[in-house]
């Protein structure tokens, strides 16, 4: 796997922001997909939101008009801006990649640690 550097989770009132920001260390060619995911306390993981190398974005229902997605091709680096927080929009944040060329060849799937987005009411 690749790894994936997260940063920007924090404590938030509900209708405050949060920038989320993943890259992966190392030496990266590319990066075919880059999305965002999240899990909150006894649940499953689900898709918060994707975006391809093209810049073509896809969004969970639950967050439409309030995150946007964006990335940094030169930098590698893909961004979720959250506004509009909600006490539910609570949970452990990953970064994903479906596929990554790197010196040694393509890399699949790799997943970040997790960033604490935690929104108070």
């Amino acid at each position: 796997q690749v790894r994936l550097v997260e940063s920007g989770g924090g404590l938030v009132q509900a209708g405050g922001s949060l920038r989320l920001s993943c890259a992966p260390s190392g030496s990266i060619f590319s990066i075919n997909r880059m999305g965002w995911y999240r899990q909150a306390p006894g649940k499953q993981r689900e898709l918060v939101a994707i975006i391809t190398s093209g810049g073509i974005t896809n969004y969970a229902d639950s967050v439409k008009g309030r995150f946007t997605i964006s990335r940094d091709n030169a930098k590698n680096t893909v961004y979720l801006q959250m506004n509009s927080l909600k006490p539910e929009d609570t949970a452990v944040y990953y970064c994903n990649t479906d596929r990554v060329r790197t010196t040694t060849g393509w890399v699949y799937g790799s997943w970040g640690q997790g960033t604490q987005v935690t929104v108070s009411s």
